[in-house]
């Protein structure tokens, strides 16, 4: 049996595979089949790329796999260096790193802390669908302040901070924590502050998770207490942590449908509302923004592709890899036996992601308000030089500089008063500690210069 470390490792993360990892996986797929040995920044790992074996790994979850980093034989013997940069990530004490029982009971917290707002015809669904569109909007008026034509960049300035709006809703924060929070979730993404945002954030969810417990309200925290009353304080400070996952995957998917459809006048002709949500089911398929999954680990050798995976080996499941499988894609070529929704981009098994309904809903959302509010969209510059951010994970663009202009005919289109800004909304007396909203429907009533000024630090923070 041929073991992880006898074999020649070809190092996964280059400009290459940056710049498209479609020729890197079918470089492997060529030479290894459908499991390969790759070098992760210096560490073997086995890379899954056919479709059939990363389903299977999913679906074999409780029984041969385990997402535990101490089962990581290599870990578990000292021979990954404790700087090894994906080390913190992968020894995080939440549900997305555990198995079993434990798995299952904090799972369950997450369906039933999401259920109120994924839930069609819910007041917290209905509630959060406005507060959602108001945040694209505001968004938007940010971006397009300096005139109705310009120059913006809708990474930075809309897909990567909308979810973080809509996270705050749902958290049922004070908007002056909400805003300390939103920029630490940013830079904990992608900041050179990133340890220092890791603790501040984690305090800041303590503390929140700390005043839910003594005085619930209609959000994510209370409800996933009601649904847990055994969850201690600090197990749901670590367990809403993994919201700056869902963030990130949600913004990436935003910012990947919003490059395909600017990229394509076609598709941008032919794109209306009711399919908006199939165009971003499709890119989920040709570029899913979680390109890459986190570990799992053999519990026992096990066969796989053309080698035997030995107990305690790594593997990392590529889901754009799998989606290129041709036993896959020619399927979908020809119309039969798998439909679009065959993807993998939400994963399958025991974490399959819990909150699908709402990043679906979120990608709908914000491209549709953008198609609404904007007349004219064009890329600022060629799709070759394009910056993707750099990550074993997501793959999605650092920046998409675009050309813009608004709509004219769009009521939405905000109309400067005298004195250059738009009036702000008068602020409501009143507002309870925790709460998100000041609005009748549970709208953020933050005067729009205020939350100018907060994006333009939130631009700077990143």
């Amino acid at each position: 049996m041929e073991g992880l470390i006898s074999l020649p490792l070809e190092s996964l993360l280059t400009a290459d595979y940056e710049a498209d990892p479609a020729p890197v996986h079918e470089r492997l797929r060529a030479r290894y089949g459908p499991v390969a040995p790759i070098d992760l920044l210096g560490v073997p790992v086995w890379f899954v790329l056919g479709y059939d074996e990363v389903l299977h790994v999913m679906q074999n979850a409780r029984d041969v796999w385990s997402k535990r980093v101490n089962n990581w034989r290599a870990y578990a013997e000292g021979r990954v260096p404790a700087d090894w940069p994906l080390l913190a990530l992968l020894q995080a004490d939440n549900s997305g790193f555990h198995d079993g029982e434990r798995h299952r009971g904090l799972r369950g917290a997450w369906i039933a802390g999401l259920r109120p707002f994924q839930e069609p015809g819910s007041e917290q669904a209905q509630r959060l669908e406005r507060a959602m569109v108001r945040y694209c909007d505001d968004l938007i008026d940010a971006m397009a302040e300096g005139g109705p034509a310009g120059q913006a960049d809708l990474a930075a300035q809309y897909g990567r901070p909308f979810p973080l709006l809509v996270a705050n809703h749902m958290l049922g924060v004070t908007i002056e924590r909400g805003e300390d929070m939103v920029e630490d979730q940013w830079r904990l993404l992608d900041g050179p502050d990133s340890a220092g945002a890791y603790q501040r954030l984690y305090a800041a969810l303590l503390e929140l998770a700390t005043l839910k417990r003594q005085r619930r309200g209609d959000d994510l925290p209370s409800y996933m207490i009601e649904a847990k009353p055994d969850l201690t304080d600090e197990e749901l400070a670590r367990e809403l942590m993994m919201l700056s996952g869902f963030l990130d995957f949600t913004g990436s998917l935003i910012c990947n449908v919003i490059h395909e459809v600017i990229s394509g006048p076609r598709l941008r002709e032919t794109v209306s509302v009711g399919a908006i949500d199939e165009t971003v089911n499709r890119v989920a398929l040709s570029n899913p923004a979680l390109a890459n999954l986190t570990f799992r680990y053999a519990r026992t050798d096990v066969k796989l592709g053309r080698f035997t995976i030995a107990a305690g080996d790594p593997v990392m499941l590529s889901i754009s890899g799998a989606h290129a499988d041709p036993r896959f894609a020619d399927a979908l070529t020809r119309g039969t036996v798998r439909s679009t929704r065959a993807h993998l981009a939400w994963g399958a098994g025991p974490h399959r992601c819990p909150s699908q309904r709402l990043a679906m809903q979120m990608s709908t959302i914000a491209v549709r308000r953008l198609l609404d509010r904007f007349s004219a969209l064009k890329p600022a510059l060629p799709a070759g030089p394009l910056p993707w951010r750099p990550s074993p994970f997501v793959r999605t663009l650092r920046s998409l500089p675009v050309h813009y202009e608004l709509s004219r005919s769009f009521p939405g289109t905000p109309r400067p008063e005298p004195g250059g800004e738009p009036s702000p909304p008068a602020l409501k007396d009143g507002a309870q500690d925790g709460a998100q909203d000041g609005g009748e429907d549970g709208g953020d009533w933050r005067p729009r210069s205020g939350l100018r000024a907060f994006l333009r630090r939130l631009r700077r923070a990143q």
